[in-house]
């Protein structure tokens, strides 16, 4: 009778990814009933799960099978035994690259990846992976060609078109990301992701009405996303439809009660309506959630300048200037606090 752990073997080896899943499932209970643990069932549920693009399960199951030195120790020679006796078995490799990847060596899974993909020639796995090491090191274009290659072996391969087009948009070609954002929605035109960003390229290029389509679809499709709720509150404000906007913002507290940046956002359209009292409880509630939050301490000292409290007003603005990432936004405080003759710290 053969055990769960030699039918999970033999479904890596035939890259049989659902057998693989059925196999360590059931290999996990069996553990369960017997009281004991093993992080090997719980690396194999991992690999199905990047493989399928779920990524939040495969994060999940990443804390029981590679986290902790002795689990990362049991994983390496459980892939090192397998790779021992399949030299030429380009699954294997596979697994061995993510396994790499995933236990801080990623720079050493790039062989195992090249390996699976010369021995796999018509998986776009191998590909699929090398991109993503290419773009977590800043290396698009190298990122783009390993993608396009994934693509091309499987046009339906949704997270690579996705990561293609993101890719695209970060390099500023938004007209190529569109694209792939327009046939990640032909093939699953239920897929929230899709419409979000094709909504984010649209506004890039100014298209704001196609944009809010795209949000308002993603919204159907996912209401409690509170980062598009966010987002469409962004755009009703940069048209001057301030109602909407803070229906929208009020939306996104709705779907996730702590989203410090929406308290923010509803901060800065009372300060304009001189609504200087619940402007200042709502970059309070900002900072609860988000002690860094650049728009609270600059609305905030907003709030201060109104009341003729400089140094309050100071305070702040300069802890406005330490957490804004964008310099256009550190440069336009200081150049009106320069104008005001003074500078912050």
């Amino acid at each position: 009778m053969t055990t769960h752990q030699q039918q999970s073997e033999a479904a890596i080896m035939a890259g049989a990814w659902d057998t693989l899943l059925a196999e360590a499932l059931a290999w996990i209970k069996e553990q369960a009933n017997a009281g004991t643990t093993d992080p090997r069932p719980h690396f194999a549920q991992n690999v199905v799960y990047l493989l399928s693009g779920q990524f939040a399960d495969a994060w999940k199951t990443h804390a029981l099978c590679l986290e902790a030195e002795g689990d990362i120790a049991a994983v390496k020679a459980w892939v090192d035994a397998l790779l021992e006796g399949q030299r030429e078995n380009g699954h294997v490799h596979l697994i061995m690259g993510l396994f790499l990847a995933q236990s801080g060596q990623a720079e050493q899974s790039m062989q195992s990846y090249k390996e699976a993909a010369r021995l796999l020639p018509q998986s776009a796995y191998p590909h699929y992976f090398q991109a993503q090491i290419h773009e977590r090191a800043s290396c698009l274009e190298m990122a783009i060609k390993e993608y396009r290659e994934a693509v091309r072996l499987a046009p339906c391969f949704v997270p690579a078109r996705t990561n293609l087009g993101v890719a695209y948009q970060e390099q500023g070609r938004l007209e190529m990301a569109i694209k792939e954002y327009r046939e990640v929605i032909k093939i699953n035109p239920n897929n929230p992701v899709a419409h979000t960003n094709l909504a984010c390229a649209q506004a890039e290029q100014g298209k704001m009405e196609p944009a809010v389509q795209s949000y308002k679809v993603a919204l159907k499709l996912n209401p409690q996303d509170a980062e598009v709720h966010f987002a469409l509150g962004g755009l009703y404000e940069t048209r001057g439809r301030l109602d909407l906007a803070e229906k929208s913002y009020r939306d996104a507290l709705g779907a996730n009660p702590d989203f410090g940046s929406a308290y923010s956002a509803l901060g800065w359209l009372a300060l304009r309506k001189q609504q200087f009292q619940d402007a200042q409880e709502l970059f309070s509630r900002a900072l609860k959630c988000n002690a860094e939050d650049p728009r609270a301490y600059h609305g905030i000292a907003e709030l201060y300048a109104v009341r003729g409290k400089r140094q309050s007003a100071m305070e702040n603005y300069t802890k406005a200037v330490k957490y804004y990432r964008d310099p256009e936004m550190r440069n336009a405080i200081m150049n009106q606090l320069f104008q005001e003759g003074q500078v912050p710290d």
